[in-house]
Order: C-alpha cells, then structure tokens, then sequence
C-alpha cells in the first residue's frame, strides 16, 4: 500500500545543511559592521558642502546631499546598535557584565550619532532661512563636530575595547584581528583627545592615520563572521551550560 499526502524530510545528505543560530548571528553581525562603514563613510562625504559652507549659505544641491547623508546615518545608528544586540547573545557566554557593557555601549554611540543627526537637519533649516539669527548654523555645525568625535570615536574606541576583548579570551576569531581592535581602539581614543585639546583637527592626515586600525578591525571582523563565523570558543560556554542543566547527565 502507497501512502500519499505525507511529506518526507530529507536526510542532511538529501537536503541542505540548516545554519546554525550562531553562523547566523556571525553572518548578521558581520553584515552589520559592513553597513555601519559604508554608512558612516557616505554620511561624511555627503555632509561636506554643508558643514563646510564658511559664508553660511547653501551651495546648490548641498542640501539635498546633507539629507541623503541623513538617511545615511539613520541607517548607521541602526546598524550600530543592531552589532550590540546581534552579538549579546554570543558574548553573553564568556562575560554577561561585559556582553551587557558593549550592548549598552553601542546604543550610547548610536544615541550621540542620532544628536548629530539632529543638528544637521537643523542646519539645513537655518541655511535655508536668510533670516536666521547669526552664529546660529555656526553652532549647529560645532555640534554636529562634538558629536562626531564623541561618538563615532570615543564611544567606539571604549567599544572596540570591549569587544576585542572577549574575542581574544574567547577566541571568537583569530587573536591577530582581535589585536587590532585592542590597540585601535584606545589609540582612536587617544587620538579623539588629542583634538579635544586642538593638537590636530579631526580629518586630518594624522586623525585619519589613528583610525585606520579600527577601521582594520571591523573590516577583518565584518569579513571573518561572514565568511567563515565564530572561532570554536564560542559554543564553550553553551556546552557547558547544557550539561549543568540536565541533572540526569543524558546527551541529547
């Protein structure tokens, strides 16, 4: 007798291989730090005629780049807290305290990114007006400046940190990439206060050199995660758990 109507689950061999939930957070977060570098480069590049305007009025078309470079950072602020969320789950395993700081670290970046945001917007708004009181686009620019070093430089150096570490004592991914988070992170730092303090301007040969190993970082963690997912380190602390959590010692 033929049965019909019911459907046969192929074997791994018949069908394809399931992803597993952390190759999927690996290929999500790697997809995310990809977006947040194209984001964050295209946002700056567009913002220029605005921000640059020293007589304080609009080139032609100047506003409509610095709002595509809006919509830009709106995705950037969205990816960067996307990384702190996508990857919690993972981190979790090798530091709870310390997953939850960059999680919560991450959104802290992407909360300052979001102000400067707002002060773009609002210096569209002003050059647009030739009424606008004097000074005012002057100090909407220097907020935007504030918050581009306070975020997508201090807060992300203190980020980096964090999660260089855990992937160097997890072994999430190779240690030579996670090096390089551990030693750009708190050179970008360093090189934020260096032009707090007017040593260098920000987009400078030397501020654009600090950057270039966190820069390094999230490129060689993006292509890592995708291509190839966390380190064997990462499932440790979950074997783990799962043997305390069955008293009866029976391996499913």
């Amino acid at each position: 007798m033929v049965l019909t109507g019911v459907r046969r689950t192929p074997p791994p061999s018949e069908g394809y291989e399931k992803m597993s939930p952390d190759r999927r957070t690996a290929v999500a977060a790697g997809s995310l730090f990809l977006l947040t570098e194209a984001a964050a480069i295209a946002g700056a590049v567009l913002y220029h005629p605005l921000l640059s305007a020293a007589d304080g009025r609009l080139a032609q078309g100047a506003d409509t780049r610095a709002l595509l470079g809006v919509l830009c950072e709106v995705v950037l602020v969205v990816a960067v807290a996307g990384t702190g969320a996508a990857l919690f789950p993972v981190l979790r395993r090798h530091g709870e305290g310390l997953a939850l700081g960059y999680a919560f670290g991450r959104l802290l970046e992407a909360a300052v990114i979001a102000l400067g945001i707002v002060a773009v917007l609002a210096l569209v708004t002003l050059r647009r007006d030739a009424g606008a009181a004097a000074g005012a686009d002057v100090a909407l620019a220097a907020v935007h400046d504030w918050t581009f070093l306070l975020g997508p430089n201090i807060a992300l150096g203190l980020n980096t940190v964090l999660l260089a570490y855990l992937a160097y004592r997890a072994r999430l991914v190779p240690r030579f990439i996670a090096v390089l988070g551990l030693v750009g992170g708190p050179l970008i730092c360093a090189s934020a206060v260096a032009v707090m303090f007017g040593a260098y301007a920000q987009l400078s040969v030397a501020g654009s050199a600090a950057a270039l190993p966190v820069f390094a970082w999230e490129l060689g963690l993006a292509g890592w995660l995708i291509v190839r997912g966390f380190g064997p380190g990462s499932g440790a602390a979950s074997r783990a758990d799962g043997e305390v959590a069955d008293p009866a010692g029976v391996r499913r």
